[in-house]
């Protein structure tokens, strides 16, 4: 897909790494500030306004059909903020507050957290969620980077009422964006560091079928990406194929569901790093570029998937 620079609409700017945008009905977004600690709302003119302040490091975002928003909270970052304000995320922070899933009320703010560890294993760094049409979450833990060491990652299943969580996957590097198929039967989590898209087949809720080695958690490799590009958060189309943001050649990386057509769009900030899909068609994509701190539009050719709602 051919996007012009005169084809993107800079909704709004100013944003502290902005991610996990959940375009709404209304036509205003929800997004997560991650180094501002904060839940946002975009207004369709662009203005802003402070939902809820969760702190550490809200990563990713998703309505539930109980109309609450749901946080993956990886705790903290260390920032590096160059001469012209534009930040990267570095090693856990000084002041690493721990990794959660939080439940926010949009009425009033009030940030309630869910779950802090799955099998007496803490979360370390929650990245990315999606809800199930069976009351649940599934979620990326992508661990947090230290000077000298840095965290395994895995794969989550939670119910939204904090009654329980199990673990679906279990080791991933740095486990980021996630998705389920327009059918609900399979489950897609990005890798960062190593830009490989994988799949699982889900059983039952919060159970998938593994695959037996040489994979190291028992999912099906989609497809790997060549030289020096790594994936972050992912949305999936209406007809299947799997749109995931790509940090370094900056864009939208599309991906058939089988992995022999793969399609790059680029974007103008190497930090490119979600995608949603909202307005009354759902061909409007909302992308965080989150280097420059910018939420933008743009016309999408295919329409994005609703998003489970409902269960």
């Amino acid at each position: 897909m051919n996007i012009r620079a005169e084809d993107i609409r800079t909704v709004t700017d100013g944003l502290q790494f902005p991610e996990g945008p959940v375009a709404c009905a209304d036509g205003s977004v929800i997004l997560v500030e991650i180094a501002a600690g904060a839940l946002t709302r975009v207004a369709p003119d662009g203005s802003k306004s402070v939902v809820a302040r969760p702190g550490g490091g809200p990563n990713g975002a998703a309505v539930g059909p109980d109309g609450k928003i749901y946080v993956a909270n990886n705790g903290g970052f260390e920032w590096l903020v160059d001469d012209r304000g534009r930040r990267r995320p570095l090693v856990q922070a000084t002041d690493y507050s721990g990794g959660r899933l939080e439940c926010v009320e949009l009425a009033t703010g009030r940030v309630a957290v869910l779950y802090r560890e799955c099998g007496g294993h803490p979360l370390r760094g929650p990245n990315d969620l999606v809800c199930d049409a069976h009351g649940g979450i599934y979620f990326t833990d992508l661990g947090k980077r230290r000077a000298r060491d840095m965290d395994v990652g895995g794969v989550y299943y939670a119910k939204r009422d904090s009654s329980a969580i199990v673990e679906v996957a279990h080791p991933l590097i740095t486990p980021n964006g996630i998705g389920l198929s327009p059918d609900g039967n399979t489950l897609y989590v990005a890798e960062t560091e190593a830009a490989r898209l994988w799949a699982f087949d889900i059983a039952e809720p919060g159970v998938v079928k593994k695959d037996p080695w040489p994979s190291p958690h028992g999912g099906r490799i989609v497809a790997g990406m060549g030289g020096y590009q790594r994936f972050d958060s992912l949305a999936v189309q209406a007809d299947g194929r799997i749109a995931v943001a790509t940090l370094i050649n900056g864009g939208i990386t599309v991906i058939s569901p089988d992995g022999k057509h793969i399609e790059h769009t680029p974007m103008p900030d190497p930090m490119t790093t979600n995608i949603c899909f909202g307005g009354p068609d759902m061909k409007t994509a909302f992308i965080t570029l989150s280097w420059t701190g910018k939420l933008v539009a743009v016309e999408w050719p295919t329409p994005g998937l609703k998003l489970e709602q409902s269960g």
